[in-house]
């Protein structure tokens, strides 16, 4: 018998539809941010706008989800689980349907940031019940498997967004969602959880305003710099305003009662430490992921599906490699993984500046993606567990939360970074810049993985198996 079939065979008809229902939930969020770059030429080319137009219809769902989502963390205790799940996905699905019709490019990017509120209460949640449920190297199990499984998202994203874009229309990646969604919705009815709801627990709406402040203001003077430049007002105010507002954050929460994000968790050395390499880590993969499909597109000429192709190594290896990693994390530590697979990941960046502007597939693209896909695969799943797994269960909600957010505010930044790096036209040159930015920040996550991260000792595996 394998150790993973032992392991299901172990989980009660609860904690199967627990996973099951986490899954689905997070593959929501994840199929919407993995559909979005093949997609994103053609709607710029149909509702107008060019490289900020594509910035902002992913920034606006990135800074309402990143903002929003340690709000989530806190609604998740007050409300219950299940019920903030419910909600997200409810609303996750009105808001795909309206962009269906959408007529303008400036309506999209508002019903994006709709999206992003509605995917904020999503994948904290669905960690949490997780988390909750499980713990020990049962929980490391679980995670590989919901990692595995959501990264299927990478995969069927693209495949079925570059066909609707190439042969439909852009505007029916978006009703991809509502099916997963149906699905979610009737398994919770099924699974009749009890929620656990916190005592005490006040909403920190002044924390969520500054939030979305100190990230909003910076991230427009990014994007909208080359239409303005540095010294125009509508650019250095809003700078000056969300780092104003971000120290105002911080600040706040380390005073209020009820914070969104008390600050004391970050005692914990593998959260501290596994949230830095997140953030390294996630800005590498928004912008690498987000640069290579617009590159294939707008300057070599691809189709939106062969575009979508191109990352199809790294969907395939997180589906079939992540359970192996997450039990082999929870058997000898993380911290060999969070070294090594960044560091290759980078390395397969590196291989991708052979691209010019004639690329083939072949001989360009596929041994740097091959590297690249071996690096994900080898740091996803440890990386989640040695952050969950070092903080006590009834902080799960927030712990996650936090997390989910550090790797979207990382992803937001990066993406409004593009443009000043590009510095113009995206060419070859400009792309290469990118692409090396991206392999920087990936070793710099493994770097700090290295430093930082500890793997817990023999009696504190012991332990945390009881």
């Amino acid at each position: 018998m394998t150790s993973a079939t032992a392991t299901r065979q172990s989980m009660t008809r609860e904690q199967r539809l627990i996973l099951i229902i986490a899954i689905l939930a997070s593959f929501v969020a994840f199929l919407d941010g993995s559909v979005i770059n093949v997609a994103l030429p053609k709607i710029s080319e149909e509702l107008g706008g060019g490289l900020s137009t594509q910035q902002w219809v992913v920034d606006a769902y990135l800074i309402t989800l990143g903002s929003l989502i340690l709000l989530a963390g806190s609604l998740s205790d007050v409300f219950g689980r299940v019920v903030v799940l419910r909600t997200g996905l409810i609303a996750f699905g009105v808001a795909s349907v309206l962009i269906v019709i959408a007529p303008t490019a400036e309506l999209v990017i508002v019903l994006r940031a709709l999206q992003g509120i509605a995917g904020a209460l999503l994948v904290p949640s669905s960690l949490a019940l997780i988390i909750s449920t499980f713990r020990g190297a049962a929980q490391a199990k679980a995670i590989g498997t919901w990692t595995a499984w959501t990264s299927a998202s990478f995969l069927a994203g693209p495949l079925i967004g570059g066909l609707f874009v190439d042969y439909l229309s852009w505007r029916l990646v978006f009703a991809i969602n509502v099916l997963p969604i149906a699905i979610t919705l009737v398994l919770l009815v099924v699974l009749k959880h009890k929620d656990v709801r916190a005592e005490g627990i006040r909403v920190d709406f002044i924390g969520a305003g500054l939030g979305i402040l100190g990230l909003g203001g910076p991230v427009f003077a990014l994007i909208e710099q080359a239409n303005f430049g540095w010294g125009d007002p509508r650019i250095f105010l809003p700078a000056g305003l969300g780092v104003l507002s971000f120290a105002a954050f911080l600040w706040w929460e380390s005073r209020a009662k009820s914070p969104m994000l008390p600050l004391g968790i970050f005692r914990s050395r593998n959260f501290a430490w596994g949230n830095l390499a997140t953030l390294f880590i996630y800005a590498a993969l928004s912008i690498g992921g987000f640069i290579v499909v617009i590159f294939l597109q707008q300057v070599a000429g691809y189709p939106a599906t062969i575009a979508a192709l191109a990352f199809l190594p790294v969907s395939l290896g997180n589906v079939f490699l992540s359970g192996l990693f997450g039990s082999l994390s929870g058997k000898y530590g993380p911290r060999l993984f969070m070294t090594v697979g960044p560091i290759l990941a980078g390395i397969g960046y590196l291989l991708l500046l052979t691209m010019g502007e004639t690329v083939d597939y072949w001989w360009n693209v596929l041994p740097g993606i091959l590297v690249f896909a071996l690096g994900v695969s080898v740091t996803v799943a440890p990386l989640t567990s040695a952050i969950l797994g070092s903080i006590p269960a009834q902080q799960a909600g927030i712990g996650s939360a936090t997390n989910n957010a550090v790797a979207r505010v990382a992803g937001l930044v990066a993406i409004a970074m593009v443009g000043v790096i590009v510095a113009g036209e995206l060419d070859v040159e400009s792309f290469h810049r990118v692409l090396v930015v991206t392999a920087v920040l990936l070793f710099l996550g493994g770097i700090a993985s290295f430093f930082g991260i500890r793997n817990p000792t023999k009696a504190e595996r012991d332990a945390s198996n009881a």
